[in-house]
């Protein structure tokens, strides 16, 4: 076969210097947009937030009030959390092996509290848990109070973030060979073990991931919090609910201090999503 005697020309190098510099359409499009909708307001709470001098940053951030606000917003974050990591892989986990009526009605109702309006969620909430509601009437005799509690908080947590776990682990559990679990059965694995070496490992990544963004949207709540709450301080207000009345208060500097407090914290969590994503990589089935 006779080879061509012409110069054979040079591919363009798509992500060569000349081609950054050049910043096509879709890269001032993309740069524009997330300058407009991203980094202005950021660089907007942090430039204001600096307008106070480091010592009263330091004062407002960890003023008493403030310092409650973060334990109960962070840790009843994380325990709500924790319980949509385990009911949120058991409800993946029947979606996608079982068949049952209403499947499907079960499954779009999953995706309910990314549709409603946080304040009718909070609102719904605080009247099915209020003392004369429908579960919290069942729970007042045996002491138990939700609504206007912190324990309210939680559960309002609950609601929101649920989503984000079962979704996170959903295509994995489809994408996972019911023959793995079958050959651990043949080799004489109990079904203990089976889910502790076989189907969990594949599954952690993800539901690890699902786990902290529901986090992170639990933290960053308002809506629906508010309502199911009482917002009383040192027992169950929240920092996105501070923020909110040192601006009613004109303190437009302590809110934007608190808000960079959490702004801070964010970064932080969206830094170890990022990290548990390229750490879930190396157990792609």
């Amino acid at each position: 076969m006779a080879v061509s005697s012409y110069p054979r020309q040079k591919a363009p190098n798509r992500y060569g210097l000349d081609r950054l510099l050049g910043l096509s359409i879709p890269w001032r499009i993309t740069i524009g947009y997330l300058t407009i909708m991203l980094l202005l307001p950021v660089s907007a709470l942090i430039l204001t937030a600096a307008t106070e001098k480091p010592i009263d940053f330091w004062r407002i951030a960890t003023s008493p009030i403030a310092l409650a606000t973060y334990e109960v917003t962070f840790v009843t974050a994380f325990v709500a959390a924790i319980i949509n990591g385990v009911f949120g892989l058991l409800i993946a986990w029947v979606l996608v092996r079982y068949n049952f009526p209403f499947k499907r009605i079960i499954d779009a109702a999953i995706d309910l509290p990314f549709a409603l309006p946080t304040s009718v969620a909070g609102l719904t909430l605080a009247t099915v848990y209020s003392e004369k509601g429908w579960i919290g009437s069942l729970l007042a005799p045996l002491g138990i109070k939700v609504a206007f509690t912190r324990l309210g908080v939680g559960v309002a947590m609950i609601f929101i973030s649920l989503p984000f776990v079962v979704r996170a682990l959903q295509p994995v559990l489809q994408e996972m060979e019911k023959e793995i679990e079958e050959a651990a059965w043949s080799l004489g694995a109990s079904q203990w073990q089976t889910f502790w070496r076989v189907i969990l490992p594949p599954l952690m990544p993800a539901m690890l991931t699902g786990v902290a963004l529901g986090f992170s949207r639990a933290v960053g709540e308002y809506g629906s919090v508010v309502i199911v709450a009482s917002n009383i301080p040192f027992k169950d207000l929240i920092s996105s609910v501070l923020i909110i009345q040192r601006l009613e208060q004109y303190d437009y500097s302590g809110a934007t201090v608190i808000g960079t407090v959490l702004l801070g914290i964010s970064l932080l969590i969206l830094l170890a999503i990022n990290l548990l994503q390229a750490w879930g990589r190396r157990y792609e089935l």
